[in-house]
């Protein structure tokens, strides 16, 4: 959620209220905030799924998509190509 956008602020919303309805229905979730470091902050956080709540650049554009995949994280949403 996040992002860098002029987007940002309606993707933290739309993140914390998916933040929160998953964990409502029990599952471990944690927020990861997106910006430059993004691909880092995955790779620490160890994301076994990432459930993608961004809007505008990085997420509407196939960018947050490719990284996932490269790091073989699997993603809610369209694939890189559709995305882009």
């Amino acid at each position: 959620m996040g992002g860098i956008s002029s987007e940002k602020e309606i993707s933290l919303i739309t993140g914390e209220a998916v933040l929160n309805a998953l964990k409502q229905k029990g599952y471990k979730a944690t927020g990861v905030y997106v910006g430059n470091s993004i691909p880092k902050e995955l790779s620490e956080k160890k994301i076994e799924v990432a459930f993608i709540a961004l809007h505008g650049k990085y997420g509407e554009d196939g960018t947050i998509q490719g990284v996932l995949e490269m790091l073989k994280i699997p993603y809610t949403g369209s694939g890189v190509l559709s995305s882009s």
